[in-house]
């Protein structure tokens, strides 16, 4: 019986691990597929096993920033009506026990990235010390908190680019992080006005932040988006890397997806959480991979 009581027991760990570890939040991590697509090698077998092996050490590294995240949190999250849900909260998973998994998944995912590409390795131990910092101190520090998530969007899509050792275009930037500040931006206006007098409690930060101020900060950021995606797709430079003069295109699906999420945000109260947003609300999806087929076969069909 003591066999089956530890393995049963090795389960509920696991399990208590993994969901806080946050899988779903997991799809953030396929930026990393954009320096592969548009840079002409999506169906070279070598380089897709390498960003996929990319991706997967993101996710890796990614659900352990949560659990740090929930470490030090760990009081304040006991407190609180939803978080206190949360395995460490809850008790579901013990710290010690938390403590010794990242003690695993660090070392050796960082080794395995460093094992993958020297640069990449660099890239990801950069992403997982900035978003340790987010947990630690920056979140704490309004427009900071938002950049730095922001720019931990754009370490992702870097990530990509260096791991099959392709240029990185600078639209790659510009476009990254507008729409990673424009998500951003939108899941702190959501709170904001959803939770109510209840903010505060869910995310201190919230306090330097007004439903004006990021309707005039979602405002310029959405304009900057659009025009940025559009000037990339009309670029001489754009045209000639991707022997296609057509992908403008591609622009009224990015319009649409930034719209509908707009509307989400305002008229459904929903935008919380873009990750849910984009696995569970049929439009968004649908306009997401409608974008992605066209734009492969604009690129891909010449």
């Amino acid at each position: 019986m003591i066999p089956l009581i530890k393995t049963k027991g090795t389960i509920f760990t696991f399990r208590a691990l993994l969901k806080t570890m946050r899988p779903r939040q997991w799809t953030k991590n396929l930026i990393i597929f954009a320096g592969l697509i548009f840079s002409l090698n999506l169906f070279k077998p070598l380089l897709f096993v390498r960003t996929l092996a990319a991706f997967a050490l993101f996710c890796l590294l990614s659900g352990a920033v949560y659990v740090i995240n929930d470490l030090k949190d760990l009081e304040k999250d006991r407190n609180h009506p939803l978080k206190s849900k949360r395995p460490l909260a809850a008790g579901e998973l013990s710290p010690s026990s938390a403590i010794l998994a990242l003690a695993v998944l660090i070392p050796l995912s960082l080794s395995l990235a460093f094992w993958l590409s020297i640069s990449f390795g660099y890239v990801a131990t950069l992403y997982l010390i900035m978003l340790t910092l987010y947990s630690f101190y920056f979140k704490h520090m309004v427009i900071l908190d938002v950049l730095t998530i922001s720019l931990g969007f754009v370490l992702r899509a870097v990530a990509g680019a260096v791991v099959i050792r392709v240029v990185i275009s600078p639209w790659l930037f510009i476009c990254t992080i507008l729409l990673a500040l424009f998500l951003v931006l939108g899941k702190r206006r959501h709170e904001l006005v959803l939770l109510g007098d209840e903010a505060l409690k869910h995310r201190k930060i919230l306090e330097e932040y007004s439903p004006e101020l990021l309707d005039q900060m979602i405002a310029v950021v959405t304009a900057s988006t659009v025009m940025a995606y559009s000037l990339y797709t009309m670029s001489p430079e754009t045209k000639e890397k991707l022997h296609t003069p057509y992908m403008n295109l591609t622009i009224p699906f990015v319009l649409y997806g930034i719209f509908r999420y707009l509307y989400l945000i305002h008229k459904r109260e929903e935008g919380g959480d873009p990750s849910l947003v984009l696995l569970t609300d049929r439009a968004m999806l649908i306009d997401v991979i409608l974008w992605m087929v066209v734009s492969i076969v604009l690129i891909y069909s010449h």
